[in-house]
């Protein structure tokens, strides 16, 4: 059996992302709020800055990890702290315009204050 599901504006703005284990689910930081602007008011290339972990803010979290006796171990990061993560730990989904990663919180390197 088929079913169809309207596409409308109202359905797509709807959408939630709810990460599994101990996945997190990120919003990157724009050029700016990363600091890739000199003073002078100067983008440095993303080329340039290859190298360096990325940035985001936390916008879900899974429940945790399991350890070997079943028992959940909970999340270190909670959702609206900015973090530092490796950048090619994660993989990047896309809701409509907006691009997110999905990645391990092993993968996220330090919670910014």
């Amino acid at each position: 059996m088929y079913y169809k599901v309207k596409n409308t504006k109202k359905t797509m703005s709807k959408i939630n992302i709810k990460p599994l284990g101990n996945n997190v689910l990120i919003e990157p930081l724009s050029e700016e709020e990363r600091g890739s602007k000199t003073k002078a008011g100067i983008f440095i290339p993303e080329t340039v800055d290859k190298e360096k972990p990325d940035q985001g803010v936390v916008v879900a979290v899974g429940l945790g990890k399991r350890d070997e006796n079943g028992k959940i171990i909970p999340m270190s990061v909670k959702k609206g702290q900015k973090v530092v993560f490796s950048k090619y730990g994660p993989d990047e989904i896309k809701v409509g315009d907006k691009k997110y990663y999905i990645i391990s919180e092993d993968n996220i390197l330090a919670v910014l204050e």
